[in-house]
Protein backbone atom coordinates (compact mmCIF):
# COMPACT_ATOMS: atom_id res chain seq x y z
CA UNK A 1 0.00 0.00 0.00
CA UNK A 2 1.09 3.58 -0.63
CA UNK A 3 2.44 5.37 2.45
CA UNK A 4 -0.30 7.67 3.77
CA UNK A 5 2.28 10.32 4.65
CA UNK A 6 3.22 10.58 0.98
CA UNK A 7 -0.23 11.73 -0.09
CA UNK A 8 -0.86 15.31 -1.08
CA UNK A 9 -4.16 16.99 -0.32
CA UNK A 10 -4.93 17.39 -4.01
CA UNK A 11 -4.17 13.81 -4.92
CA UNK A 12 -5.47 12.05 -1.82
CA UNK A 13 -8.68 10.75 -3.35
CA UNK A 14 -7.00 9.25 -6.42
CA UNK A 15 -4.21 7.66 -4.40
CA UNK A 16 -6.69 6.25 -1.90
CA UNK A 17 -8.42 4.30 -4.63
CA UNK A 18 -5.24 3.16 -6.32
CA UNK A 19 -3.37 1.96 -3.29
CA UNK A 20 -5.47 -1.11 -2.47
CA UNK A 21 -5.10 -2.62 -5.94
CA UNK A 22 -2.81 -5.62 -5.60
CA UNK A 23 -2.88 -5.48 -1.81
CA UNK A 24 -3.90 -8.40 0.38
CA UNK A 25 -7.02 -8.50 2.54
CA UNK A 26 -7.84 -11.12 5.16
CA UNK A 27 -11.53 -11.48 5.97
CA UNK A 28 -12.39 -13.73 8.90
CA UNK A 29 -15.71 -15.47 8.53
CA UNK A 30 -15.41 -14.69 4.84
CA UNK A 31 -17.42 -17.61 3.46
CA UNK A 32 -20.93 -16.50 4.41
CA UNK A 33 -23.28 -13.55 4.91
CA UNK A 34 -21.55 -10.21 5.52
CA UNK A 35 -18.10 -11.77 5.43
CA UNK A 36 -18.71 -13.06 1.92
CA UNK A 37 -19.98 -9.64 0.84
CA UNK A 38 -16.76 -8.07 2.16
CA UNK A 39 -14.63 -10.60 0.27
CA UNK A 40 -16.50 -9.99 -2.98
CA UNK A 41 -16.22 -6.20 -2.61
CA UNK A 42 -12.50 -6.18 -1.84
CA UNK A 43 -11.80 -8.59 -4.71
CA UNK A 44 -13.78 -6.32 -7.05
CA UNK A 45 -11.50 -3.47 -5.98
CA UNK A 46 -8.46 -5.40 -7.16
CA UNK A 47 -7.29 -6.88 -3.89
CA UNK A 48 -5.99 -10.39 -3.38
CA UNK A 49 -8.17 -12.03 -0.75
CA UNK A 50 -7.63 -14.52 2.06
CA UNK A 51 -10.95 -16.15 2.93
CA UNK A 52 -11.00 -17.46 6.47
CA UNK A 53 -13.65 -20.01 7.37
CA UNK A 54 -14.51 -22.06 10.40
CA UNK A 55 -17.12 -24.73 9.74
CA UNK A 56 -18.22 -23.25 6.40
CA UNK A 57 -15.67 -25.04 4.22
CA UNK A 58 -18.14 -25.91 1.48
CA UNK A 59 -19.23 -22.28 1.09
CA UNK A 60 -15.63 -21.07 1.25
CA UNK A 61 -14.51 -23.48 -1.45
CA UNK A 62 -17.39 -22.41 -3.70
CA UNK A 63 -16.51 -18.74 -3.21
CA UNK A 64 -12.86 -19.48 -3.93
CA UNK A 65 -13.74 -21.26 -7.16
CA UNK A 66 -15.92 -18.33 -8.22
CA UNK A 67 -13.15 -15.80 -7.56
CA UNK A 68 -10.49 -17.84 -9.33
CA UNK A 69 -12.79 -18.24 -12.33
CA UNK A 70 -12.57 -14.44 -12.55
CA UNK A 71 -8.78 -14.61 -12.32
CA UNK A 72 -8.70 -13.20 -8.79
CA UNK A 73 -5.83 -14.34 -6.59
CA UNK A 74 -7.51 -15.88 -3.56
CA UNK A 75 -7.02 -18.62 -1.00
CA UNK A 76 -9.02 -20.28 1.77
CA UNK A 77 -7.73 -20.59 5.32
CA UNK A 78 -9.59 -22.89 7.67
CA UNK A 79 -9.23 -22.23 11.39
CA UNK A 80 -11.34 -22.58 14.52
CA UNK A 81 -10.81 -19.09 15.91
CA UNK A 82 -12.27 -20.12 19.25
CA UNK A 83 -8.82 -21.66 19.71
CA UNK A 84 -6.44 -18.83 20.66
CA UNK A 85 -3.49 -20.57 18.99
CA UNK A 86 -5.39 -20.84 15.71
CA UNK A 87 -6.36 -17.17 15.91
CA UNK A 88 -2.78 -16.16 16.67
CA UNK A 89 -1.39 -18.12 13.74
CA UNK A 90 -3.81 -17.01 11.04
CA UNK A 91 -2.08 -13.82 9.86
CA UNK A 92 1.29 -15.54 9.50
CA UNK A 93 -0.33 -18.24 7.35
CA UNK A 94 -1.79 -15.56 5.09
CA UNK A 95 1.54 -13.75 4.77
CA UNK A 96 3.32 -17.04 4.03
CA UNK A 97 0.95 -17.49 1.07
CA UNK A 98 0.72 -13.92 -0.24
CA UNK A 99 3.88 -12.25 1.04
CA UNK A 100 2.11 -9.33 2.73
CA UNK A 101 -1.02 -8.20 4.55
CA UNK A 102 -2.67 -4.80 4.01
CA UNK A 103 -6.22 -5.09 5.32
CA UNK A 104 -7.77 -7.15 8.10
CA UNK A 105 -11.55 -7.44 8.40
CA UNK A 106 -12.51 -9.16 11.67
CA UNK A 107 -15.94 -10.43 10.70
CA UNK A 108 -16.18 -13.96 12.14
CA UNK A 109 -18.79 -14.14 14.89
CA UNK A 110 -21.68 -16.09 16.32
CA UNK A 111 -25.01 -14.68 17.44
CA UNK A 112 -27.00 -16.83 19.85
CA UNK A 113 -30.42 -15.89 21.22
CA UNK A 114 -29.89 -16.80 24.87
CA UNK A 115 -31.04 -14.80 27.89
CA UNK A 116 -28.96 -13.90 30.93
CA UNK A 117 -30.71 -16.62 32.96
CA UNK A 118 -30.07 -19.30 30.35
CA UNK A 119 -26.44 -18.46 29.52
CA UNK A 120 -24.19 -21.38 30.40
CA UNK A 121 -20.44 -21.30 30.93
CA UNK A 122 -20.01 -23.27 27.72
CA UNK A 123 -22.10 -20.86 25.65
CA UNK A 124 -20.41 -17.83 27.23
CA UNK A 125 -16.96 -19.18 26.38
CA UNK A 126 -17.96 -20.08 22.81
CA UNK A 127 -19.39 -16.62 22.11
CA UNK A 128 -16.72 -14.56 23.86
CA UNK A 129 -13.86 -16.61 22.45
CA UNK A 130 -15.01 -16.21 18.86
CA UNK A 131 -16.53 -12.73 18.94
CA UNK A 132 -13.99 -10.94 21.15
CA UNK A 133 -10.90 -12.96 22.00
CA UNK A 134 -10.29 -14.08 18.43
CA UNK A 135 -10.27 -10.57 16.90
CA UNK A 136 -7.74 -9.51 19.53
CA UNK A 137 -5.29 -12.29 18.80
CA UNK A 138 -5.76 -12.18 15.03
CA UNK A 139 -5.06 -8.44 15.15
CA UNK A 140 -2.16 -8.80 17.57
CA UNK A 141 -0.29 -11.08 15.20
CA UNK A 142 -1.40 -9.24 12.07
CA UNK A 143 -0.15 -5.91 13.45
CA UNK A 144 3.54 -6.20 12.43
CA UNK A 145 2.56 -7.10 8.87
CA UNK A 146 -0.05 -4.34 8.68
CA UNK A 147 2.44 -1.81 10.04
CA UNK A 148 4.82 -2.57 7.17
CA UNK A 149 2.00 -1.80 4.74
CA UNK A 150 0.61 1.12 6.74
CA UNK A 151 -2.59 -0.86 6.59
CA UNK A 152 -5.94 -0.95 8.33
CA UNK A 153 -8.17 -3.08 10.53
CA UNK A 154 -11.97 -3.02 10.40
CA UNK A 155 -13.73 -4.86 13.21
CA UNK A 156 -17.36 -5.83 12.76
CA UNK A 157 -19.25 -4.90 15.91
CA UNK A 158 -23.03 -4.73 16.16
CA UNK A 159 -25.79 -2.42 17.26
CA UNK A 160 -26.05 -4.80 20.19
CA UNK A 161 -22.66 -3.60 21.35
CA UNK A 162 -24.06 -0.09 21.79
CA UNK A 163 -27.39 -0.94 23.41
CA UNK A 164 -28.29 -3.78 25.79
CA UNK A 165 -29.88 -6.86 24.25
CA UNK A 166 -30.75 -9.07 27.25
CA UNK A 167 -32.07 -11.86 25.02
CA UNK A 168 -28.66 -11.99 23.33
CA UNK A 169 -26.68 -11.44 26.49
CA UNK A 170 -23.28 -12.91 25.63
CA UNK A 171 -23.44 -11.57 22.07
CA UNK A 172 -24.28 -8.04 23.19
CA UNK A 173 -21.49 -8.05 25.78
CA UNK A 174 -18.99 -9.45 23.29
CA UNK A 175 -19.77 -6.76 20.72
CA UNK A 176 -19.45 -4.02 23.34
CA UNK A 177 -16.00 -5.48 23.92
CA UNK A 178 -15.24 -5.28 20.19
CA UNK A 179 -15.96 -1.54 20.29
CA UNK A 180 -13.50 -1.03 23.16
CA UNK A 181 -11.02 -3.39 21.46
CA UNK A 182 -11.16 -1.08 18.45
CA UNK A 183 -10.24 1.93 20.58
CA UNK A 184 -7.43 0.12 22.36
CA UNK A 185 -5.92 -1.18 19.12
CA UNK A 186 -6.25 2.23 17.48
CA UNK A 187 -4.18 3.77 20.26
CA UNK A 188 -1.67 0.94 20.37
CA UNK A 189 -1.06 0.65 16.61
CA UNK A 190 -1.05 4.35 15.66
CA UNK A 191 0.36 5.94 13.61
CA UNK A 192 1.13 3.00 11.32
CA UNK A 193 -2.23 1.19 11.34
CA UNK A 194 -5.75 2.62 11.46
CA UNK A 195 -8.34 0.62 13.40
CA UNK A 196 -12.08 1.20 13.17
CA UNK A 197 -15.31 -0.71 13.59
CA UNK A 198 -18.68 -0.96 11.90
CA UNK A 199 -21.83 -1.53 13.96
CA UNK A 200 -24.49 -2.78 11.52
CA UNK A 201 -28.16 -2.77 12.33
CA UNK A 202 -30.73 -4.56 10.18
CA UNK A 203 -28.57 -4.92 7.08
CA UNK A 204 -28.83 -8.71 7.09
CA UNK A 205 -31.48 -10.22 9.34
CA UNK A 206 -31.36 -13.86 10.48
CA UNK A 207 -32.33 -16.38 7.82
CA UNK A 208 -35.22 -17.73 9.89
CA UNK A 209 -37.02 -14.37 10.22
CA UNK A 210 -40.42 -14.53 8.55
CA UNK A 211 -42.21 -11.73 6.70
CA UNK A 212 -43.93 -10.50 9.87
CA UNK A 213 -40.65 -10.10 11.76
CA UNK A 214 -39.04 -8.38 8.82
CA UNK A 215 -41.97 -6.00 8.50
CA UNK A 216 -41.77 -5.17 12.22
CA UNK A 217 -38.07 -4.36 11.93
CA UNK A 218 -38.71 -2.18 8.90
CA UNK A 219 -41.59 -0.30 10.54
CA UNK A 220 -39.62 0.35 13.73
CA UNK A 221 -36.58 1.72 11.89
CA UNK A 222 -36.67 5.53 11.46
CA UNK A 223 -35.82 5.23 7.75
CA UNK A 224 -38.75 2.77 7.45
CA UNK A 225 -36.84 0.08 5.62
CA UNK A 226 -34.34 -2.68 6.16
CA UNK A 227 -30.77 -2.19 5.04
CA UNK A 228 -28.80 -4.50 2.78
CA UNK A 229 -25.33 -6.04 3.00
CA UNK A 230 -24.20 -3.35 0.56
CA UNK A 231 -24.77 -0.73 3.26
CA UNK A 232 -22.19 -2.46 5.47
CA UNK A 233 -19.91 -3.01 2.47
CA UNK A 234 -19.99 0.69 1.60
CA UNK A 235 -19.03 1.58 5.18
CA UNK A 236 -16.17 -0.92 5.10
CA UNK A 237 -14.89 0.40 1.76
CA UNK A 238 -14.97 3.96 3.06
CA UNK A 239 -12.78 2.98 6.02
CA UNK A 240 -10.40 0.97 3.85
CA UNK A 241 -10.13 3.41 0.93
CA UNK A 242 -10.92 6.83 2.34
CA UNK A 243 -10.62 6.70 6.10
CA UNK A 244 -6.96 7.60 6.42
CA UNK A 245 -7.66 10.27 9.05
CA UNK A 246 -10.16 8.14 10.98
CA UNK A 247 -9.12 5.74 13.73
CA UNK A 248 -10.69 4.38 16.88
CA UNK A 249 -14.22 5.07 15.64
CA UNK A 250 -17.32 2.92 15.31
CA UNK A 251 -19.45 3.68 12.26
CA UNK A 252 -23.09 2.84 12.98
CA UNK A 253 -25.07 1.63 9.96
CA UNK A 254 -28.57 1.03 11.29
CA UNK A 255 -31.09 3.23 9.48
CA UNK A 256 -31.47 5.26 12.65
CA UNK A 257 -32.65 2.44 14.94
CA UNK A 258 -30.42 3.63 17.76
CA UNK A 259 -32.30 6.95 17.78
CA UNK A 260 -35.33 5.18 19.24
CA UNK A 261 -33.72 5.13 22.69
Amino acid sequence: MVDRAARTAAGARELAVMEIVGGVALVTGGARRLGRAFVEALAAKGMRVAIHHGSSKTEADALLASLRARHIDAECFGADLRDAAAASGLADRVVARFGQLDVLINSAAVMERVSVADTTVELWDAVINLNLRAPFFVAQHAAPHLAKARGTIVNIADLGGLEPWPNYAAHSISKAGVIMLTKVLAMALAPDVTVNAIAPGTVLVPDDYDAEKRAFLSETTPLRRLGTPQDAVDAMLYLVERGDFVTGETLVVDGGRRLRR
